[in-house]
């Protein structure tokens, strides 16, 4: 069920649940649960009132599902869905069924990964495809409209989402666009906070916290050189966008590789693993293993002398050593 459906205007989920229960009903998948008003509230009284039904909801505000965890903590176990991985998106193409591997696997045996990926599919010739417009499935539906759906999702979270559910005054939303406008035409970038606050006209600590809820909504990616000790208060190290679809949607001319390789790496990584900033490479991962993204005559000779180093390199099909191409970091889910 829809809670969106025009059906709920005159009745609850509540009496919903009441009646496919008494009808033998075990299963309930809910679907747009943040368009219903107190949702998390009234699921919450089910899952008291009803313990033999099992409930399945989605939404697709996440600032309203994270919202929801107070109401349904020690009863709901909450899931974000990131956008399709690179392996992902190939595997919308008819008969093919590409496993994924972990970040171990593939550091330790890329050649051998790399070789079995390479005899079924052409890892770089949808590459840039997938950069440009294939992190959200909404891609198939109607591929001209594509960045124009993205815009409108940024707006409604921009415009509607944040100052309902994170209580970011009205009057300085469009000070986030402008931001954002910077992001887009300079990430990654290492900020210089104060400059940027006085440049939007807002103060240092109010900046600072737009960043942390532009992260959170998932528009921006913030990296710190330590994020396990992070506060609040703590400017980030370096910005990223979250997805390379979003430097297409909103800046194309100003697209810049670096970038993208490393927008790429940061948000395939995030799914499962923590990413930081580091001084000697682009990226810490997991607060062990350090990596330089580049092109395909990339090498990390500059990180011979540290332990656990290696090269993101893009536009190659194998690697050797511990130069691994960067399409295969877009297997790791």
């Amino acid at each position: 069920m829809s809670l969106d459906n025009i059906w709920f205007a005159q009745n609850s989920l509540s009496s919903l649940t009441d009646y496919f229960v008494k009808h033998g009903g075990k299963f309930l998948f809910l679907d747009e649960v943040h368009k219903y008003p107190n949702w998390s509230q009234e699921l919450k009284n089910i899952y008291d009132d009803y313990p033999e039904i099992k409930i399945v909801f989605t939404g697709s505000s996440l600032l309203e599902i994270l919202n929801s965890r107070a109401d349904l903590s020690r009863r709901a176990v909450v899931y974000s869905l990131q956008g399709l991985s690179y392996r992902e998106f190939i595997n919308l193409k008819p008969g093919l069924m590409l496993p994924a591997f972990t970040l171990n696997e593939l550091l330790k045996k890329h050649t051998l990964i790399a070789r079995q990926l390479n005899s079924k599919i052409k890892p770089i010739q949808n590459f840039n495809e997938y950069l440009k417009s294939g992190y959200y499935p909404f891609f198939q539906e109607i591929p001209e409209l594509y960045y124009q759906r993205i815009e409108k999702v940024v707006n409604l979270i921009l415009e509607i989402e944040l100052p309902l559910l994170r209580k970011v005054v009205v009057a300085y939303v469009p000070k986030l666009k402008q931001l954002l406008q910077i992001i887009y035409e300079s990430v990654p970038f290492i900020p210089n906070v104060s400059k940027l606050s006085e440049r939007i006209g807002i103060n240092r600590n109010t900046f600072i916290s737009y960043l942390f809820i532009l992260q959170a909504a998932n528009i921006i990616r913030n990296l710190y050189k330590d994020a396990k000790g992070l506060t609040k208060l703590q400017k980030p190290d370096k910005f990223f966008l979250e997805n390379t679809n979003f430097q297409y949607a909103f800046s194309p001319l100003n697209v810049n590789t670096g970038n993208l390789r490393e927008t790429f790496f940061a948000n395939q990584l995030s799914n499962s693993h923590l990413v930081e900033y580091t001084d000697q490479g682009d990226f810490v991962i997991d607060s062990k293993f350090i990596f330089e993204i580049g092109g395909k005559n990339k090498t990390a000779k500059q990180l011979n002398k540290i332990k656990n180093s290696f090269a993101a390199a893009d536009n190659i099909e194998y690697g050797s050593n511990n130069i691994i191409p960067l399409w295969m970091f877009g297997f790791l889910y």
